[in-house]
């Protein structure tokens, strides 16, 4: 545990200072990864293609967040050296095979990007060039750069910044050649002074991405969804309100009213000894809110972390690190929360449900990881975890998050007090009269899904090209800002939904509060079908995969979160009708 949170602290200082250098001092740059440019995940060692390479290949020591980054950081054989400007340095040369020749081809037909890393600044560019185009006749030109110029700025004793280019070299083709080819392969360093601090070349670094600059159509999707949030509770506290006010004056009528009101009761007030009849399945039923109510506790201390400067976009896999850990301490959210909530509802085999609290993500995630990590592992792909990252992974859930997990559990189940409902529960359910399809729960899960989703879909393109892309999201205010919205629209439709399904004399509220907001993730995943097929070039088995078999699990965690959301909202209001209401 004590280790755990010295990470999570080390995350918060880490990259506040940066490395410092003096003139002539080594620069290590660090071949890190190659892989299709429209396939992000897709990404394989840089030394499996055949490039300059040293005689002993000596990896990098990586973080946790970095091996699961897909990160395998090698020492390269550049020799760069702080303010040492060089000028056409040989870095090898090479004697190319056909077979050789022909994996270059593949891989620049394939728009293949390779991945440096100086001074844990991400490099990028193309292993070579495509020029491909017409019709009659057609042009197919497949060349190899080999020569890269790396521009770099440095401040004081600080590099602030380093990109490379190919400038005033042609590309070596790779048409109509024949084996063995002889290549050489050179490289230069230019050096320029700037007087950006260390502290902002995050900055810089997003900047300077070919991401588009739409600030302002962040700005307009959160004052749309702010817009949204404000109709919704509007709507609430003002006609919802002002229609329970219309029922507490017709239910709560004098005594002597009561016998004729009795005659043509409907409504709501009908079901008040139903309404609090306990759900079935409530172990599962505890499970999901306790999980749920982890997701919510995480994503929250996420977006804090992120709100505070703990992560940097230089800075590779921090924010995987700080995830991992995260989601081992909050494991005594879940415990405590359906143990509680178990008990409370009456459920007696506690050690059932503890387990089934530990089980209801981690072992359909776990499902999910083996298929797409194999898959990994069979095509050669650095994402394949290493068995050495896996057993971390392993232990860190055996030892912390399960025992958090009934430790918490122990704790909900004793503190918990009784249900206390409002009102006494009959023996005998009562009927549930037919409802019209408009109040039907397809219905309210299409209503209760869509309006959540609609609030936060603008934000999801910036989210989904972070995670599915190469970008760096640094607007964790707004991401705060949407994460809020999101919570607030989930528990405004859950009460009006709620009010709606007890008006027509239905009081299976419990599940029903569950799926109507939890179909949020089912919206989420049509969207990720449309930004996949529409909004991106992914392609590929690995790729496809790992796309849909994440998004699949990100679904599954709106899912318990947002119902979880929805559930306590619309135990909350239920409680507040049925206490303001007089019984007979």
């Amino acid at each position: 545990m004590a280790a755990l949170l010295a990470t999570l602290l080390l995350l918060a200082t880490q990259g506040a200072f940066g490395k410092t250098y003096n003139d002539g001092d080594k620069v290590t740059l660090y071949v890190n990864k190659v892989g299709p440019y429209f396939n992000p995940h897709e990404t394989y060692n840089y030394y499996e293609l055949p490039l300059c390479r040293p005689e002993k290949v000596e990896f990098a020591s990586l973080t946790l967040g970095e091996v699961l980054h897909g990160d395998r950081m090698a020492v390269s054989t550049y020799e760069i050296k702080f303010k040492e400007v060089l000028e056409s340095a040989e870095l090898c040369k090479l004697t190319l095979k056909e077979d050789d020749l022909n994996q270059l081809r593949e891989a620049i037909e394939d728009l293949y990007y390779f991945e440096f890393v100086l001074d844990e600044l991400p490099i990028r560019g193309f292993i070579g060039h495509l020029d491909e185009g017409g019709f009659l006749p057609h042009k197919h030109k497949v060349s190899l750069w080999t020569h890269h110029h790396f521009n770099l700025e440095y401040n004081g004793k600080q590099i602030i910044s380093a990109n490379v280019t190919t400038r005033g070299h042609e590309p070596k083709s790779l048409d109509e050649v024949e084996a063995p080819l002889e290549l050489t392969f050179t490289y230069s360093v230019s050096w320029k002074e700037t007087t950006e601090k260390y502290e902002t070349r995050g900055q810089r670094l997003r900047d300077s991405s070919f991401f588009p600059k739409t600030l302002e159509i962040h700005w307009l999707s959160i004052i749309n969804s702010m817009v949204l949030v404000f109709l919704l509770i509007g709507f609430v506290v003002i006609i919802l309100m002002r229609v329970l006010k219309n029922d507490f004056a017709r239910y709560n009528t004098e005594e002597e009213d009561s016998e004729d009101l009795d005659q043509d009761d409907n409504g709501w007030k009908i079901i008040h000894t139903d309404v609090f009849r306990f759900p079935p399945h409530k172990s599962i039923f505890c499970a999901i809110l306790g999980v749920g109510s982890q997701f919510l506790t995480l994503a929250t201390g996420i977006i804090v972390m992120a709100l505070m400067g703990m992560f940097n976009v230089h800075k590779h896999g921090a924010m995987n690190s700080a995830a991992i850990l995260l989601y081992a301490l909050t494991s005594c959210v879940s415990g405590y929360v359906s143990g509680n909530m178990f008990r409370k509802l009456g459920g007696h085999n506690w050690v059932w449900n503890i387990i089934l609290v530990s089980c209801i993500y981690t072992v359909p995630f776990f499902l999910m990881w083996s298929v797409a990590n194999s898959v990994a592992w069979y095509l050669g792909s650095t994402q394949a975890l290493p068995y050495t990252t896996v057993i971390l992974l392993i232990l860190i859930w055996l030892l912390v998050g399960f025992p958090l997990t009934v430790i918490g559990g122990i704790f909900g189940k004793n503190m918990a007090d009784s249900f206390d409902a409002p009102c006494r529960t009959k023996n005998i359910p009562r009927e549930i009269p037919p409802v019209p399809w408009y109040r039907s729960a397809p219905a309210h899960m299409l209503i209760g899904g869509f309006l959540p989703f609609s609030a936060i879909s603008v934000e999801l393109y910036y989210i989904f090209a972070t995670m599915w892309g190469r970008e760096q999201y640094t607007l964790y205010g707004i991401l705060f800002i949407v994460f809020v919205i999101l919570l607030s629209v989930t528990g405004c439709i859950s009460v009006a939904l709620t009010y709606f399904q007890l008006s027509s004399e239905d009081y299976r509220w419990w599940w029903r509060s569950i799926f109507s907001a939890g179909s949020t993730g089912f919206f989420i995943f049509l969207y990720a079908l449309f930004y996949y097929y529409k909004r991106s070039n992914m392609s590929g088995t690995l790729q496809t995969v790992e796309f849909f078999g994440y998004t699949v699990l990100i679904c599954y965690a709106f899912f318990l979160s947002l119902g979880t959301v929805s559930f306590f909202a619309s135990l909350k209001f239920i409680r507040y009708i049925y206490v303001n209401l007089k019984m007979d």
